[in-house]
């Protein structure tokens, strides 16, 4: 692959004063290559363009280019992977392969042999090929065979000596098996690993865009061998096997590293176990990146600005609370700046915020971690979930004290927020004088921009849901069609849905004066506040979701 670079600079994609030091410490080569990419120096495109140019092979772009599933399975995915490359064409007794380095001599021996074809090598994008990946080659097929392997192992044996898997090598089944459920799981963009147990099956689940779907049902007489190879890697006591436990492991995926938080529930036919992957992306997200329209994003920014006062997030669980802190964190912090956080758990590990994690049995309680934070001159204060009166009166007189003070709790809406801090026992008074804003969230499908369909829908139907639309207007909607991109399921990714009550004058006296949840939002209302189904009516008139999935994910 020598000379790539060079190419690169005589094509005009980068200029020699950008090498010249790079060449003396790595060599011009593909390290060098992937470290121009790295730096954003250039794109995975033009450094292909580059190869091809230098190689003498020719360039498909994958993105465009349809494959014909049977042609693309024509090379395990396990060995795809391995070599970096994919089956784009089968023409005559040639194999046209995709490949991010087509002068891999190895890689083509082994598909020519495996397909008894000539390989004739094309050169494609590095990312081209991760969406290739995702798309056409799943681990599925390669799991069932590893559960049907296991399931005859284990029939054959009187019992699993799951004590001894930490000493297994990575080609053990019960290894590649577990490695292969969590790389699907991170290729499918799922957010949860199910395993559920049952009479006769283990249930495999991945929650994908909010919505479960069934992945894997292998016999059960494997599950105590994957749970207790996920409880070595997750450093969980695999002979307690009748109380909760949780857990923490990291993978390494295509070159990032992700981490896992791992729950066990003891069920009547064994440990269900819980994966949350948890994406560090969300970490280095702007306001911006929240997507909320532009009077919900002003309220919160001005909120988050003041140098004192609370902000909570509301919404159920897996609603993405925890980003929007994350993100709000990220926005006020700074050299300056001393922020401190108490999660249970910490999710996301973000350099120069510190952050302490609940542990009860040792007495780091909220309550207790909250104490010892606010004697250490905190600017700004992070609590994970406000649970009980005790750490909801401290919290308040942080934020009364000249903390910022940013939280999490579960209500429906915005405005229930206030009530459920005065029922746990906070005073009114000081809840109307501490709190700046809540913000209430959901999570709705986004739709696939590849195959989402337009339409018109019935003026009565409109009517019927409450969608804003003016007599005789016959709003352009869209709705899930499904494609391979999306897996045919007609949605990719999610879309946030927001609720944002700022603290005003009038807002405050009704909380003095115990008002219900319902003024309160009356007022709130009547004062510009945005409801989550009109947030959500807004997103579906510009085609990011459909009508059916605000309804599903609002009252």
């Amino acid at each position: 692959m020598r000379g790539v670079v060079q190419t690169l600079v005589l094509t005009g994609a980068v200029r020699a004063s950008e090498v010249t030091g790079l060449i003396g410490e790595l060599g011009d080569g593909p390290e060098l290559g992937r470290r121009l990419i790295d730096e954003r120096v250039i794109t995975e495109r033009q450094y292909a363009d580059a190869v091809a140019l230098q190689s003498g092979h020719r360039f498909v772009d994958l993105f465009t280019t349809p494959l014909e599933p049977q042609v693309a399975s024509l090379v395990p995915a396990a060995l795809a992977r391995k070599h970096r490359l994919i089956p784009v064409a089968r023409e005559g007794g040639r194999l046209i392969v995709g490949m991010t380095d087509p002068t891999d001599i190895i890689a083509i021996d082994d598909v020519s042999t495996l397909a008894d074809a000539r390989v004739d090598p094309v050169v494609v994008a590095a990312d081209g090929l991760e969406y290739a990946f995702q798309r056409y080659l799943r681990s599925d097929a390669e799991l069932s065979d590893l559960s049907a392997s296991l399931e005859e192992t284990a029939a054959n044996q009187a019992s699993v000596i799951t004590e001894e898997l930490s000493d297994q090598d990575s080609d053990a089944p019960i290894v590649r098996f577990v490695n292969l459920l969590i790389t699907q799981a991170i290729d499918d963009r799922a957010s949860d690993i199910h395993l559920e147990p049952g009479e006769s099956h283990l249930t495999v689940r991945y929650r994908i865009d909010g919505v479960l779907h069934e992945t894997q049902r292998p016999d059960s007489n494997i599950q105590d061998g994957i749970v207790s190879r996920l409880k070595i890697m997750a450093s969980i006591d695999i002979a307690e096997r009748r109380r909760p436990q949780d857990g923490r492991l990291s993978v390494v995926h295509h070159g990032r590293k992700v981490d896992l938080r791992v729950a066990t529930l003891p069920t009547v036919w064994g440990e269900k176990v819980v994966m949350r992957i948890l994406d560090n992306s969300g970490v280095n997200l702007s306001l911006d990146d929240l997507r909320m329209s532009p009077q919900n994003l002003d309220r919160f920014r001005s909120a988050i600005a003041r140098p004192h006062g609370m902000v909570l997030v509301t919404g159920p669980t897996g609603s993405g609370k925890s980003t929007t802190l994350y993100t709000a964190l990220r926005e006020v912090s700074s050299p300056r700046v001393n922020v401190i956080t108490v999660e249970d758990p910490v999710e996301y590990r973000i350099p120069g915020i510190n952050q302490v994690q609940v542990n009860a049995k040792a007495g780091m309680t909220f309550q207790a971690a909250l104490r010892s934070i606010l004697r250490s001159d905190p600017d700004v204060v992070l609590v994970g979930e406000i649970r009980d009166q005790e750490t909801a009166i401290i919290s308040v007189e942080a934020a009364l004290t000249g903390h910022l003070l940013l939280s999490t709790l579960h209500t429906n809406d915005a405005p229930s927020a206030v009530t459920r801090l005065t029922e746990m026992g906070t005073e009114p008074f000081l809840v109307a004088t501490a709190l700046s804003a809540v913000v209430a969230q959901r999570l709705a499908r986004r739709l696939c921009s590849m195959c989402r369909e337009p339409y018109h829908e019935d003026p009565s139907t409109l009517r019927a849901i409450g969608f804003p639309a003016q007599p005789g207007e016959m709003p352009v909607l869209h709705r899930a069609k499904g494609c391979p991109t999306c897996s045919h399921t007609g949605y990719k990714g999610r879309i946030g849905l927001h609720e944002v009550m700022a603290m005003s004058e009038e807002i405050e006296h009704l909380v003095v004066t115990s008002a219900s949840g319902t003024e309160i939002r009356r007022l709130a209302v009547e004062q510009g506040m945005t409801s989550l189904r009109e947030d959500g009516w807004s997103k579906v008139r510009e085609g990011q979701t459909t009508i059916e999935e605000i309804l599903r994910v609002t009252a």
